[in-house]
């Protein structure tokens, strides 16, 4: 089993809790940070931009992806272009199509081309990785993310798709393939086995970081004694 240290795959932490963003950052393992409207609003977050830029005035030597989040794509564009320009560290996340299933492709062609970063997120099918792979070319640093935990939970296996997608997005120097929406700690070391650029993990799920390589008899242990413990602080008796 491979070590933290071993992986080539990149961790990305995905949220929107400041402290905790600002926790992880100093946790040399993990190399960059995502979030997204649906993780900000749970988070109680009021103002977009006084957040980001809290987020920025801390971290600018890590990449930091915030989304658009309107459904039109002049507007998606214009926000787009604000949301990079608070940061050379800023990737600018574009959906993949808006609410109407039309394609974004043509806007994150145009973007790409005027140098945006971007993270072109909600990916799910490789037809979609080969659009947004050939848009985006090599004309600018980006990462393309696919939701491999969502695929999971339709029953199918996300490997071999994962694996795919990589091949499919090879031929450009300047691209990256993120794991998005794992569902257990397992997944990084599955990233990393096909050769997936960067995974994207939840704050919960990071807190799990320590066990990595923890001998699975004292693991044993310890889930008797936490049984042992609550079952002793609830007093139950028979």
């Amino acid at each position: 089993m491979k070590t933290l240290d071993e992986l080539k795959v990149k961790i990305f932490a995905d949220g929107a809790d400041l402290d905790g963003i600002l926790e992880l950052y100093r946790n040399p393992h993990i190399t960059g940070f995502t979030t997204n409207p649906t993780l900000m609003r749970k988070s109680g977050i009021l103002d977009y931009e006084k957040f980001a830029r809290q987020v920025l005035e801390k971290i600018n030597d890590r990449p930091i992806s915030f989304e658009v989040f309107s459904d039109e794509f002049n507007e998606m564009e214009r926000q787009a272009r604000k949301i990079a320009s608070w940061g050379h560290n800023v990737y600018v996340k574009i959906p993949v199509t808006n609410t109407r299933r039309e394609s974004s492709v043509e806007l994150i062609s145009r973007l790409a081309q005027e140098k945006v970063k971007l993270n072109v997120t909600a990916l799910m099918t490789l037809d979609q990785v080969r659009t947004v792979s050939g848009a985006l070319a090599d004309h600018t640093s980006s990462f393309i993310s696919v939701f491999a935990g969502r695929i999971a939970d339709t029953g199918r296996d996300p490997m071999p798709i994962m694996k795919e997608a990589v091949e499919i997005m090879s031929p450009y120097t300047t691209q990256e393939l993120i794991w998005a929406s794992p569902r257990e700690l397992l997944n990084i070391f599955h990233a990393d086995e096909i050769g997936c650029h960067v995974i994207t993990v939840t704050h919960d799920v990071l807190k799990k970081l320590s066990l990595v390589g923890k001998e699975l008899d004292e693991y044993s242990l310890d889930t008797v004694k936490m049984f042992h413990g609550d079952a002793s602080k609830a007093g139950y008796q028979l």
